[in-house]
């Protein structure tokens, strides 16, 4: 190694420049001056279109969630105290001071921080926190001062608190991704890495734009490779990215692959501390998110660790939800599942139930059960319907099947025949929430990544029915299903069992 000493410093390998073709000066990301401000086209954003921009528009999402979290708590403490202490001016004192006390344990389990908000399940389960503080709260204070705070405050006020302030959270969020789909509060990003690590981090990003990243632009190795992988503009080598963000007023670096690793990857974040520009690394362990990751600081090191298996609470939990929830969807949908049998029963010939032997976790098999919505004949004729099959992979899809009833038509439309697998949730063998359960012979055809969607017990719902159903391809439903299958928790199910009503309703992807 050599070390050039003048106005740009930078580290050279002795066998020529690690960085390939830079567009400009080249400085060192640990200097004073690793890139030169200017004013540029790209930076000097009219006023309109920066005042769009995510860094300006958190600033009233945070506020409007505080006011919103507030308004919400106010109200249901002051439904849930009017009828016990009467409507009168210390109701209302009361009401006020539990909307502040839950506000501040919202904000102390960070459920205002810009990063989070919009974005992911944090922000729900701040709120779940934040209910979960205030309940502690008024069990202390009814202790310590033997107050007589009704019960019915903390076993039903609060979780009605975190339910209403969960849908209006969703209802805030789902504002902000009308906007974000439209153009509006987007992070202006850059992703930089090899050309095959830009593509992939480009492709899924565009495909989710209410994640609010917005790719500006790629800095590949070399611009001699620029045409190489990717469609985005190139803006730069790695070597010009300080400068880059500074010249396109970039709020967001993704570094993808393993290009940048180590201490060039340290050096570059004292370079972008200069320029409040965000850095994300995108690592090569693709599909594993938290909760199965956590950041451990050993020996002036930060490892990744990567949880191998589900905690047991979580398991149990996990049963206990889906036993509870499955008992009660029974009792309440059993008229439903009883006048759609009888409908199936007096308008085609054969039995108004449907069983067929599938594929649960780790291979086992058992009996699954739904309202029968395909002709007695239906399994014989698949053979013959081979060659008109629209799905993908080992799916079997057809938008028109003539197998299917009339009656099943509408079953089909809105999930109706899947009602009766709510039985196979209560006796253990299907969860609420997993992989579809699948035929043993789709099984034997499995190619080995696959083996791992039976890690888990198959679900009545899953992360590909609320992204597509029908509408997706093999490939992208497998990819799903194995998403889930490595990053599953309670919070995740219950998000998916919400959107599972929207799709059910909407009838999208279903034939």
């Amino acid at each position: 190694m050599t070390l050039t000493v003048g106005r740009d410093v930078e580290w050279i390998d002795s066998s020529g420049d690690r960085r390939g073709r830079a567009a400009g000066v080249r400085r060192s990301w640990a200097s004073a001056q690793p890139f030169e401000p200017r004013n540029t086209p790209q930076n000097a954003l009219p006023a309109d279109v920066d005042a769009r921009r995510w860094t300006v528009v958190a600033r009233g999402y945070v506020r409007s969630a505080v006011a919103l979290d507030a308004l919400v708590a106010f109200g249901v403490g002051a439904g849930m105290m009017t009828p016990l202490m009467g409507l009168s001016v210390p109701t209302m004192g009361w009401a006020l001071a539990g909307a502040i006390a839950f506000v501040l344990m919202v904000a102390v389990s960070r459920g205002y921080d810009s990063d989070g908000l919009g974005d992911g399940p944090g922000e729900f389960q701040a709120t779940i926190r934040g209910g979960a503080c205030v309940a502690v709260l008024l069990m202390a204070v009814a202790y310590t001062f033997e107050a007589e705070i009704p019960r019915s405050i903390v076993f039903l006020g609060v979780p009605a608190l975190v339910v209403a302030s969960s849908i209006a959270r969703y209802g805030h969020r789902r504002y902000l991704h009308s906007r974000r789909t439209a153009g509006d509060a987007m992070m202006r990003t850059v992703v930089v890495g090899e050309a095959s690590a830009v593509e992939q981090v480009v492709g899924e990003l565009s495909i989710a734009p209410h994640h609010g990243y917005q790719v500006t632009g790629v800095c590949l190795p070399s611009l001699d490779t620029q045409t190489a992988g990717t469609e985005r503009p190139v803006l730069g080598a790695i070597s010009d990215l300080p400068q880059v963000v500074v010249d396109n007023a970039i709020d967001v670096v993704i570094v993808a692959g393993h290009y940048l690793s180590g201490g060039a990857l340290r050096r570059l974040s004292w370079a972008l501390g200069r320029t409040q520009a965000q850095l994300v690394v995108a690592p090569d362990l693709v599909e594993v998110t938290g909760p199965r990751l956590s950041v451990r600081p050993t020996a002036g090191l930060s490892l990744l660790e990567v949880e191998i298996g589900a905690p047991r609470h979580r398991l149990i939990a996990k049963t206990v939800l889906d036993k509870t929830l499955a008992t009660l969807g029974l009792l309440a949908v059993a008229p439903v599942i009883g006048v759609a049998a009888l409908a199936v029963r007096l308008t085609s010939p054969g039995g108004a139930f449907y069983r067929q032997t599938r594929v649960g976790i780790d291979g086992t098999t058992f009996t699954m059960w739904k309202l029968r919505s395909m002709y007695v004949d239906a399994d014989a004729r698949r053979d013959l319907l081979l060659e008109e099959n629209e799905g993908h992979g080992l799916l079997f899809k057809m938008r028109q099947d003539p197998r299917v009833t009339p009656v099943g038509q509408l079953l089909r439309r809105y999930s109706i025949d899947e009602l009766p697998q709510l039985f196979n949730v209560v006796r253990g063998d299907m969860s609420l929430v997993g992989p579809r359960p699948t035929l043993v012979a789709e099984v034997e055809a499995y190619p080995d990544m696959v083996q791992r969607r039976l890690h888990v017990k198959p679900g009545v719902t899953g992360l590909w029915q609320v992204s597509g159903r029908s509408d997706l391809s093999w490939d992208e439903a497998v990819r799903l299903d194995l998403r889930y299958v490595d990053n599953w928790s309670l919070a995740m199910d219950l998000m998916i069992l919400w959107k599972t009503g929207r799709a059910v309703l909407a009838g999208s992807g279903a034939y």
